[in-house]
């Protein structure tokens, strides 16, 4: 099977994207897997299929790198409604895009009559520890103890419709995000495992941040761990309802309005686009 796709990358988050507005493509877990897989692949750190939505302009349908199913993808929505526009699938510049996370209203950011980036209305932030979900015996998981083998560390659990363990660090760049974030995304604490952030406060409105994601790995940046990562930091006095979020990858800024939602604002940039046989 012949496949035309698109590469796209919002700080260095990279997605293939997929035209299935029919449906007629359906891929397996490995298949998704394979292509993803940045030496027998494409290389990518997610998939996601252009899909028709019957309550929305469109169905953003994600996957992780390791093929399984994901409900939202912060950078992944940006570059897909930038994929809609350029592939002129649609003509607006304000978009409802459905997700398995809800719907998210997405407004493009333009120069010189291009897209260049996108804000998205992320909605508000899910503290009860039993929607997150986590394992904890209080109703909400904030600046909570957690016990790995023979470390012991301090988090706060956020979901953005995926969940989100943050934890704050003196230094990110000495942070166990290679070591401690698979033992934290895999561990019985998170029934449906979890995104691990390591933030360092740089200010009242600003952090850097390293992010490992569930079923991915560490990745340049990640929109919903960020967003995440403000929540966290505002709830414990570490931050404002604002802040710039320095990922590896670059900038987003992030705000945590007083109704409770939150606006995340960032680039998105098309880098190729291609064709692969599928077997």
């Amino acid at each position: 099977m012949l496949l035309n796709f698109a590469k796209y990358e919002g700080l260095g988050n990279d997605f293939i994207l997929i035209k299935n507005l029919d449906g007629a493509i359906a891929l397996t877990v490995e298949q998704i897997a394979r292509l993803c897989d940045r030496n027998f692949g494409i290389g990518a750190d997610g998939l996601i299929f252009a899909r028709p939505s019957a309550s929305a302009d469109f169905f953003m349908d994600y996957y992780n790198s390791d093929g399984s199913l994901a409900e939202m993808c912060g950078n992944g929505i940006r570059c897909y409604t930038k994929y809609l526009v350029d592939e002129w699938l649609t003509d607006k510049s304000t978009l409802i895009i459905e997700t398995r996370a809800g719907h998210k209203q997405v407004e493009l950011v333009f120069d010189g009559g291009k897209a260049i980036g996108a804000k998205v209305d992320m909605g508000a932030p899910e503290l009860a520890a039993l929607e997150i979900p986590v394992r904890v015996e209080a109703e909400k998981a904030i600046d909570e103890q957690f016990t790995f083998g023979d470390t012991i560390i301090r988090a706060t659990c956020v979901s953005l419709g995926n969940p989100h363990c943050v934890i704050f660090v003196d230094d990110v760049k000495e942070a166990p995000v290679q070591t401690l974030g698979p033992v934290i995304e895999t561990s019985d604490y998170f029934p449906q495992k979890t995104n691990v952030e390591f933030a360092q406060i740089i200010s009242k409105d600003e952090i850097a941040l390293r992010v490992w994601e569930r079923g991915c790995g560490e990745t340049l940046a990640c929109g919903t761990g960020a967003c995440a990562t403000l929540v966290a930091a505002a709830l414990n006095d570490k931050t404002g309802r604002f802040a710039v979020i320095h990922l590896p990858g670059g900038d987003l800024s992030v705000t945590w309005n007083e109704d409770d939602g939150i606006l995340m604002e960032g680039p998105a940039k098309k880098v190729f686009t291609g064709s692969i046989d599928v077997k």
